[in-house]
């Protein structure tokens, strides 16, 4: 029986019962329920994971409803909201313009850009390379990258994946506004890492790092033979039936993401996620992320022991609050807190969660592990960070029962 934990780092328990043994159709439903085991020495599945979910509008949950309905309606929000719990979707609706000057509207399979919502996917791209044995996390970075500045000598690729290296994120570096808008290929970013000092020592501090998942990108290539999203069709997206998920080169569907500007909506065509290709690259549809949850959090994907190292608790144990108020736990490509405390009126659930926000797009997407509840809000529009904030939290508080939130708290 596969199990989720109740919190990063703590011991995990027993999920809630086995999932129902289904059987499936042929093409991608039958690759979705073959889906290999991961191969490791741990054994973590004992269950095929349930087949797709129609995709059809589902409003199964009314305040969630009457908010979006308001909100989609007046232009507050524009993007998708999948709400599940266990194997039943509660929620899918989507409101807004994939292209506002074709009028063209979102569908339910729309692909938007995933932003740092990609972080996870590099994660357990290395997790899975754990598994077979090829690499451990605990590898230093130098044994990939060459030649290798003596400054990076004691970084480990654990450093890389909790961002806890120093290696200076980048948005923290001169230039930043010219490398923004010009493309790039993974050795030169990793030619441009090497050019500054680091931030800090290795291990003893955590910032938020782009540079460091870009270089974890280039160490799949390395040990794979196979580019970074090469490797993460052949390994996760294929078998998955994940057929709308894969790397925003340009010419991928995704719809047109808008910033908020003096005009009104303005679109923002230009992503360049060259820059970002191992920390934000990817774009995905609502369901295909439900597809990856269920899978990565129900033991399909990694073995319970890589699993265990994702979510736990990597930063510093002196690491401050944030603003005044509990940090986040930061895990590998994802991190844990109970954002309903952020909400008013609040509610006291563990979240295993990752925003994502570039160039015209701003999501979260979010796992409550004790009753197997994924929230998933992806938005075409920059500047509604708080609006994706607060519905994925009353979307999460109606799916547990919890007291309906109705404001974000400052």
């Amino acid at each position: 029986m596969f199990h989720v934990p109740r919190r990063a780092g703590n011991h995990p328990r027993l999920a809630i019962g086995f999932l129902i043994a289904v059987v499936l159709a042929a093409g991608g439903l039958g690759g979705w329920a073959m889906l290999r085991k991961p191969s490791s020495p741990a054994e973590t599945v004992s269950a095929p994971l349930p087949p797709r979910p129609p995709l059809v509008v589902v409003e199964d949950l009314p305040g969630l409803k009457e908010q979006l309905d308001r909100w989609g309606a007046s232009g507050q929000f524009t993007g998708g909201v999948l709400v599940a719990k266990g194997d039943q979707v509660l929620y899918r609706q989507v409101h807004g313009w994939a292209d506002r000057s074709l009028m063209k509207p979102l569908e339910l399979n729309s692909r938007f850009r995933l932003a740092s919502v990609s972080k996870q996917f590099t994660a357990a791209a290395i997790l899975r390379l754990q598994d077979e044995g090829k690499l451990s996390v605990d590898d230093p970075v130098c044994k990939y990258i060459q030649p290798c500045p003596a400054a990076w000598a004691s970084i480990r690729l654990h450093h890389l994946l909790s961002h806890t290296s120093g290696i200076p994120d980048l948005m923290a570096r001169p230039g930043w506004g010219l490398r923004r808008v010009t493309p790039a290929t993974p050795e030169e970013l990793t030619a441009d890492s090497m050019r500054f000092g680091l931030q800090f020592a290795p291990g003893s501090k955590v910032r938020y790092d782009n540079a460091g998942y870009n270089l974890l990108g280039a160490v799949v290539e390395k040990v794979s033979g196979l580019g970074l999203h090469d490797f993460l069709q052949e390994a996760f997206f294929k078998p998955l039936g994940m057929t709308d998920t894969g790397y925003d080169d340009g010419v991928s569907d995704v719809v047109m993401g808008y910033a908020n500007l003096a005009g009104g909506p303005t679109p923002q065509p230009d992503a360049n996620v060259s820059i970002i290709y191992g920390a934000g690259a990817l774009y995905s549809t609502l369901d295909d992320l439900l597809i990856w949850e269920r899978a990565l959090h129900r033991g399909h994907l990694l073995s319970a022991q890589s699993y265990q190292q994702m979510i736990a608790d990597h930063a510093p144990a002196d690491t401050p609050d944030e603003r005044g108020k509990p940090r986040r736990l930061w895990g590998y490509g994802v991190y844990e807190k109970e954002l309903g405390l952020q909400v008013r009126p609040s509610f006291a659930d563990n979240q295993i969660f990752h925003t994502g926000s570039w160039s015209g797009f701003r999501n979260l997407m979010t796992y409550q592990p004790d009753e197997d509840v994924t929230v998933i809000v992806l938005s075409n529009n920059y500047h509604q960070r708080e609006a994706v904030f607060l519905l994925s939290q009353q979307g999460m508080a109606e799916a547990l029962g919890r007291d309906f939130p109705r404001a974000v708290s400052r």
